[in-house]
């Protein structure tokens, strides 16, 4: 059986530009709801285009109940609202699947190419990983690559695709939006589900063994909260240390304990 996972945000999403438009009962809130579910089904139908007999796709922004599921194909199945797993916007994955496709994606807190840029919350102005910048992306990779799953399409914001791209040059990328300051640009969304699509059915198709993320040898991370309060709270973690009044650091050998760590305390 061939199967896909599919882990969805809103952040990304063709059109988007304000916070207030990925919170339920904000005025617009209903109409980026439904652009998210329409990429997403997009995605699903490359997925069964190239083959695919079974698309499990993972609701991953904010109630993680956004995604309209009488909007995706009938052989989809759809994980809603928070498991409270380490893998997070990843629960669900294993290394049954063939592939993972990214839609909706944002950049990292600390990149200037989202103005809704963030990583995991907005309580914090950067997460680093070994020295970099860390998104959820590269997290959600991460989980990917330790159960064996390679990459297979991303899809959201330009800065994230050129980033995905300089890691796995075979990734297939999708940018449907380019974050402008306080703004963004964007393709007109019936063109995004379109390419969102062919793209998917194009990677779903190819062969993937080489889309593997990179997998550190150890993981050494460091988040900057906004609020040293918050930075006291997590130095209580065991291993993690306070390097400065508003940042802690902590080192781990293997990517699950990072991920404990990242789910405790970020």
């Amino acid at each position: 059986m061939k199967k896909f996972y599919i882990s969805a945000d809103i952040e990304g999403t063709c059109g988007i530009a304000d916070w207030s438009e990925t919170e339920p009962g904000h005025p617009l809130y209903d109409y980026f709801a439904r652009q998210m579910s329409r990429e997403v089904a997009a995605a699903c139908e490359g997925c069964f285009d190239a083959g695919a007999d079974d698309v499990l796709v993972r609701d991953a922004h904010d109630t993680a109940r956004n995604i309209r599921p009488d909007m995706l194909p009938e052989r989809t199945r759809i994980f809603r609202g928070w498991e409270n797993h380490p893998y997070s916007m990843m629960s669900g994955i294993d290394a049954s699947f063939a592939g993972a496709i990214f839609t909706g994606y944002h950049s990292g807190a600390g990149m200037n190419t989202n103005p809704l840029s963030h990583t995991m919350n907005c309580q914090n102005n950067t997460v680093k990983l070994n020295g970099e910048i860390c998104s959820e992306l590269m997290m959600n990779c991460l989980t990917a690559s330790m159960v064996g799953v390679p990459v297979a399409c991303v899809c959201g914001d330009k800065g994230l695709c050129e980033w995905i791209a300089s890691v796995i040059p075979g990734v297939a990328t999708v940018p449907v939006l380019e974050g402008v300051g306080g703004g963004t640009i964007s393709i007109h969304p019936d063109l995004a589900v379109k390419r969102i699509r062919e793209a998917v059915k194009r990677a779903a198709s190819g062969d993937l063994s080489a889309n593997l993320y990179p997998m550190p040898d150890y993981f050494s991370l460091e988040i900057n909260f906004k609020d040293h309060k918050r930075a006291h709270g997590a130095a209580y973690y065991p291993g993690c240390v306070m390097a400065s009044d508003y940042t802690v650091a902590y080192e781990a050998a293997d990517w699950m304990d990072a991920l404990k760590f990242i789910h405790w305390v970020l």
